[in-house]
């Protein structure tokens, strides 16, 4: 199917650019659901308001394409710690996959963030218009 191939081939810069603002703005809404009580969420105490930080703050480096290796790293950590503290204690069905604790977002974060860290910010990214490069 070249035709597919050669549509995809022309599309990648733009999807990508769309890949990153869809998850740097879910990650923004999260962060804000914990810091400023958005979306029916509630200001959270210490730990959640770190998380919350992480969120907010990466969320916007995200969209506007800065630092975005260094973000999605940071993030995917985040990500990681949240499911060995919060998910995982609610237990664990090793026959249920994913498990029923509501790891299910945070899994699919570090997917996503994976794939920032290994691509960065993309050919739309203002860190690439601005200093024509990626810093990290």
């Amino acid at each position: 199917m070249p035709f597919l191939s050669t549509t995809l081939t022309k599309c990648s810069d733009p999807l990508y650019f769309l890949f990153r603002l869809i998850i740097g703005f879910l990650f923004l809404q999260h962060g804000g659901q914990k810091l400023l009580g958005w979306f029916g969420g509630v200001p959270m105490n210490s730990l959640m308001w770190t998380a919350g930080t992480i969120e907010f703050v990466g969320g916007i480096a995200l969209i506007l394409g800065l630092f975005t290796k260094v973000v999605a790293a940071i993030a995917a950590l985040e990500m990681l710690v949240a499911i060995v503290t919060f998910h995982l204690p609610q237990g664990w069905n090793p026959f249920i996959f994913p498990p029923g604790n509501g790891a299910e977002l945070p899994l699919l974060y570090i997917a996503a963030f994976l794939i920032l860290i290994i691509n960065g910010g993309g050919k739309w990214s203002l860190e690439k218009v601005v200093l024509k490069k990626e810093v990290f």
